[in-house]
């Protein structure tokens, strides 16, 4: 009989090396850090996710969306693979929390940010509205209109439910403040069909001590007090009152801040025709407008224009009298009571 001998190799290498061994190579995760995960158990207020993690992830449903979610199985399916945002790090269970809204997020100001850069007119509907203005969502975020840059003359109560035409005034990401301008949408899709030295009909709508803001088919623009006539002027008060038609020339056009100034005086045959003649200025308007238009076109190309009387010097688009003061430049205490392009 013959006995076999039987020996065991001692590879030394223990339960403990095995699980070390596992830890050593199981992925670190932490808070901020984007990664892929499978759909691996929806639940009725969240769903578990696989990120390679030894427990499950999870994600509750106010973090599947920036828009509100009523239902998990509005935005994930079963075995579905996508990116998740570590929201947490692990719980006392080893359970991280991930977000989808977060990535939502951080894209969409991304978006907004480069929509600003293309100075973009971006379309929007009023959801609601507040004392200062009116709100809306720009690719999920929430914007703020103040009051001074709704021009419309409906109530803003009435807004509600409108899509409005807008332009960015102010992307924040840091401090969360997303404010946007329907007024200088309008006047930049106006002012394509303006040009300085235009004569256009308008209605005097606001009478300030500086001037008087005239609404030219939708737009309002300002016919500042040193534009009124050549004499001089205490108050426009003393001159126009509210709902006045008037013949006004444009001077100025400027795009980026919304603004078209305006002026009478240029259209004055003689000084002071605003005061004495006013139909004899707007008989004559297209008139003295082409002379100013001419006078232009020899400044332009360094010529000099035989001086008359009632000449003066082209205003320019920096002139303080002309743009010191705007109906535009909303008081900035009311910008800070906007609301905040808060996550939804």
């Amino acid at each position: 009989m013959v006995t076999q001998k039987t020996t065991t190799k001692d590879i030394g290498f223990t339960h403990e090396d095995f699980a070390a061994l596992l830890d050593k190579y199981d992925y670190h995760f932490s808070p901020g850090d984007i990664v892929p995960g499978t759909v691996f158990s929806m639940e009725p207020r969240g769903a578990l996710i696989d990120i390679g993690a030894k427990t499950a992830a999870y994600i509750p449903i106010q973090e599947m969306s920036i828009n509100r979610v009523d239902d998990p199985d509005e935005v994930l399916q079963s075995n579905e693979t996508r990116e998740f945002f570590i929201l947490t790090d692990e719980n006392e269970d080893g359970q991280l929390t991930l977000s989808i809204r977060r990535i939502e997020y951080m894209r969409a100001w991304e978006r907004v940010r480069q929509l600003q850069a293309e100075d973009a007119t971006v379309r929007s509907n009023v959801f609601a509205t507040n004392r200062g203005g009116a709100l809306v969502r720009i690719e999920g975020l929430r914007g703020f209109i103040p009051g001074s840059h709704i021009s419309t003359r409906e109530a803003k109560e009435d807004l509600v439910g409108e899509e409005l035409p807008l332009k960015f005034l102010e992307v924040d990401e840091e401090r969360n403040r997303l404010v946007l301008s329907h007024r200088r949408a309008l006047v930049e899709r106006k002012m394509n069909g303006l040009e300085v030295g235009q004569v256009v009909i308008g209605s005097v709508r606001g009478i300030k001590p500086y001037g008087a803001f005239i609404d030219i088919g939708g737009v309002s623009g300002l016919l500042h007090i040193s534009e009124i006539s050549h004499d001089h002027i205490d108050t426009p008060h003393s001159v126009f009152g509210v709902n006045d038609e008037l013949k006004v020339m444009i001077i100025d056009l400027d795009a980026e801040r919304g603004r078209i100034s305006l002026s009478t005086k240029q259209l004055e045959p003689e000084a002071g025709d605003m005061l004495k003649n006013r139909d004899l200025v707007f008989e004559k308007a297209e008139e003295m407008a082409e002379k100013y238009r001419q006078k232009l076109l020899a400044e332009a190309r360094g010529e000099e224009m035989p001086t008359e009387e009632t000449a003066e010097e082209v205003p320019s688009a920096s002139d303080d009298s002309a743009e010191s003061v705007s109906e535009s430049e909303e008081p900035q205490e009311e910008l800070a009571t906007s609301a905040s392009a808060t996550e939804e």
